[in-house]
């Protein structure tokens, strides 16, 4: 098997194409060889040494990927050689093959192309633990998604717009914000060229967002907290744009409104059922074409360095996704 092997956790620039022996599964895990894995944000900041998990080196990143069952540990019952499973295990999915926690893979359904099973887990996951469980949401409600032409961004327009709610876009560019309109939302804001507040302001009536779902941070959390309607609820969803935002503890007050914690990875260990249950759910929704990953494009697995390179431009909208 080859991989992009992490020796030193000091940037892209350290991986290497590695050839490693084939590994062999042992209790509770599966071999798997590898059709597609996607890009996401923790996979540059682990390679980078600023992950909350820092894993022994050396390791192989690639939060997440699918492919086909080639073998299984002794104790594992529910998968079998020649299934086809998608699976976000942290580390491991830059390669032609890795082992993964068999309770960490989703068997996919016919029907699941590998490039969408690759990019299906993380984003659907965070945004209906996002929305549905943390947030509540509920019909009629206006949701305002930043960074909305992103990976959970795109998949949180999608939830919402399933469930009934108007969906305020914002994104950095026009072209992004053509992309969230062709997702369903109801109006964008691009937030390099207009004024966050004044935009949120007009597109709302003055009454503000009842639920801002903000995977960016950075500067701007303050403004689109000021905006938020009475009794809003704020999801900290992450720090896409690197600094974490510091929030007067006032707001919250004034407006009544609730700042709420999303930590779906957290979520699946302490709440396996319910986290099944979603997962179920959102398969259901995939296959009645509810929700589908916006695949911004693919590239050959030996092209990750520009994969992140493109990743890192802000250029992506969607997934990118690499394939064997």
């Amino acid at each position: 098997m080859h991989a992009w092997l992490c020796t030193e956790p000091t940037g892209v620039d350290a991986l290497k194409w590695t050839e490693l022996p084939t590994p062999v599964p042992g209790p509770g895990e599966v071999l798997i060889k590898i059709e597609a894995a996607s890009l996401n944000f923790p996979d540059l900041l682990i390679v980078q040494n600023k992950y909350q998990m820092k894993p022994a080196l050396p390791f192989v990143p690639g939060s997440e990927y699918a492919g086909v069952v080639e073998a299984v540990g002794p104790d594992v019952t529910h998968l079998s050689p020649g299934q086809r499973v998608a699976c976000l295990s942290g580390t491991g999915g830059f390669g032609t093959h890795t082992l993964a926690p068999a309770a960490l893979c989703m068997p996919l359904p016919k029907g699941f192309p590998p490039v969408d099973a690759a990019a299906f887990i993380m984003i659907y996951a965070t945004s209906w633990h996002a929305l549905i469980d943390r947030a509540m949401l509920q019909a009629g409600e206006t949701v305002l998604v930043l960074g909305a032409a992103g990976g959970v961004g795109t998949a949180a327009i999608q939830i919402a717009k399933a469930m009934g709610a108007k969906v305020l876009a914002a994104a950095s560019t026009d072209e992004k914000c053509a992309l969230c309109q062709s997702l369903g939302a109801d109006a964008t804001i691009n937030y390099t060229t207009q004024d966050l507040r004044d935009a949120i302001k007009q597109a709302t009536g003055g009454k503000g967002p009842d639920v801002i779902y903000d995977p960016v941070g950075g500067e701007f959390t303050e403004p689109a907290f000021r905006s938020i309607a009475w009794r809003g609820r704020y999801l900290v969803v992450g720090f896409a744009s690197g600094p974490i935002p510091s929030l007067p503890l006032n707001l919250p007050l004034l407006k009544g409104a609730s700042l709420v914690g999303v930590f779906w990875g957290e979520f699946a260990k302490r709440e396996p059922k319910a986290n099944a249950a979603m997962m179920a759910t959102l398969a259901d929704w995939y296959a009645q074409g509810r929700i589908k990953p916006v695949i911004d494009r693919t590239m050959p697995m030996a092209e990750l360095p520009a994969a992140f390179e493109r990743m890192g431009s802000r250029a992506v909208q969607g997934k990118l996704v690499l394939v064997n």
